[in-house]
């Protein structure tokens, strides 16, 4: 008996050596997406550490990490068997930060002002129940087999969807979560961060502080071909710059993610390897690009900076639930972590459907809901201005006027303007794992 034990423990040993030994060059950025994972999950999403290990992290090779959770500190230690360990801190007002060596625990971080002002008006306006109001033109079984659809069934675990919202003009017309979620609870929405940092570009362009068909003025590409990239270039992805956006490997996006103390400088040392506006790329160190350093000088102060995201649009739609995080830097991770609730993302959704009015003040003008929607060249009717378009058919069930806000592992906000809905949905699966033509193609077809 004791032989086979000694068999086994050197099997288990050569295991995790091996193990080691074939992720080891990959260890910081596991261990740096995992850390940073669980300290927004706990500490600012209010979930606990076993759902985010059986969920958001439960992936191969993150599902090896162990971890270190101080409730006091308000951080996350987690390593791959003790190797190359990771910590991300909590900071109030700014979320989870990934930190390194360099790090000064007594930094003294600028956190956003923030007003949030609830007022008595219905959802999606006010913080008041919404009116009891039935559509004779929804076929309500319809759409609520279509909402559960989405859904598990017992014993399933494959389309792992964490919630749906349906809004159709401004009433929530459908709404279901999985155990562990509800209407209160921010979801990280990934890429869908995206939109809302080209979002206040918008707002810059309507208030006249921006002329997004300029040059940016970047010095470092002041002697070189890149000074001719405008921001119209980067917020449509089609900049000419390299980039991997992979986030399987070591990649330009993961070394960015979890590597790098401001990310917005990485797309910055990136050479152009094909002409704007002739070779769409996505690229989420182009949109950290706009949201870090391009933003920032368009303020005098750092407070100011980190205030307007939340003054001229998170707060001002009522979206109080959202942060979106920042880099050990203190700027925007504009590309990939702004959380909300389900209900605070739809809002998002729903200054869209509204043309950029958001209860009778005009916060965007509306040729900039067509712009974002507008196609880019080479992306085959797939891509506007931080928004994914369905212009190409790549849903062929679905409308082709939908356009999208999208982030990893299958969180959603579609916008379909021709029958006045904005769907969001949330979870650890996306297309084509979730099937997301037949899920809309049901919600629409619920509206008569």
């Amino acid at each position: 008996m004791r032989k086979y034990r000694k068999y086994l423990i050197v099997i288990l040993l050569a295991g995790i050596f091996y193990a080691a030994y074939s992720y080891y060059p990959r260890l910081n950025i596991i261990n740096g997406y995992a850390a940073k994972n669980m300290a927004s999950g706990i500490f600012m999403a209010g979930r606990t550490q076993k759902s985010i290990e059986e969920g958001d992290n439960a992936f191969s090779p993150v599902h090896l990490v162990r971890y270190e959770v101080d409730t006091i500190e308000k951080s996350v230690s987690a390593s791959f068997f003790g190797l190359n360990k990771r910590k991300a801190i909590y900071v109030e007002g700014l979320g989870g930060i990934l930190v390194n060596k360099e790090y000064d625990p007594s930094t003294d971080f600028t956190i956003p002002k923030r007003v949030r002002t609830y007022k008595e008006l219905p959802y999606p306006y006010g913080n008041m129940p919404q009116r009891d109001t039935l559509f004779k033109e929804i076929n309500y079984e319809l759409l609520d087999k279509a909402v559960e659809n989405a859904f598990d069934k017992a014993e399933e675990n494959n389309k792992q969807s964490r919630s749906v919202l349906v809004v159709y003009k401004d009433h929530i017309i459908a709404e279901k979560y999985a155990e562990g979620f509800d209407k209160n609870t921010p979801i990280h929405g990934w890429s869908m961060t995206k939109s809302i940092t080209g979002t206040l570009y918008g707002i810059l362009q309507k208030q006249g502080k921006i002329d997004i068909y300029t040059a940016t003025g970047i010095k470092e590409w002041a002697n070189d071909e890149r000074k001719q990239i405008t921001y119209n270039d980067l917020l449509h992805m089609n900049s000419g710059l390299e980039w991997e956006e992979d986030y399987f490997k070591i990649s330009d996006v993961t070394k960015m993610l979890y590597l790098e103390s401001n990310m917005g400088l990485v797309q910055i040392r990136k050479p152009m390897v094909s002409k704007p506006n002739e070779s769409w790329n996505y690229s989420s160190g182009t949109t950290n690009l706009l949201s870090g350093p391009l933003l920032r000088k368009q303020f005098k102060s750092h407070q100011e900076y980190l205030d307007f995201c939340y003054r001229e649009l998170i707060d001002k739609i009522g979206m109080h639930s959202g942060v979106v995080e920042t880099d050990l830097s203190g700027n925007f991770v504009g590309s990939s972590y702004a959380w909300a609730t389900t209900r605070d993302w739809a809002k998002f959704g729903l200054l869209y459907m509204h043309e950029g009015n958001w209860n009778g003040e005009q916060i965007l003008d509306s040729a900039w809901v067509k712009y974002v929607a507008t196609p880019t060249n080479t992306s085959e009717g797939r891509y506007g201005a931080q928004f994914w378009l369905n212009a190409g058919g790549y849903f062929p069930e679905v409308p082709e006027d939908v356009f999208s806000c999208n982030g990893f592992q299958g969180q959603y906000i579609f916008i379909i303007p021709g029958r006045h809905l904005t769907v969001v949905r949330m979870g650890l699966k996306e297309d084509p794992e979730f099937d997301v033509n037949g899920f809309l193609r049901d919600i629409i077809a619920s509206v008569q």
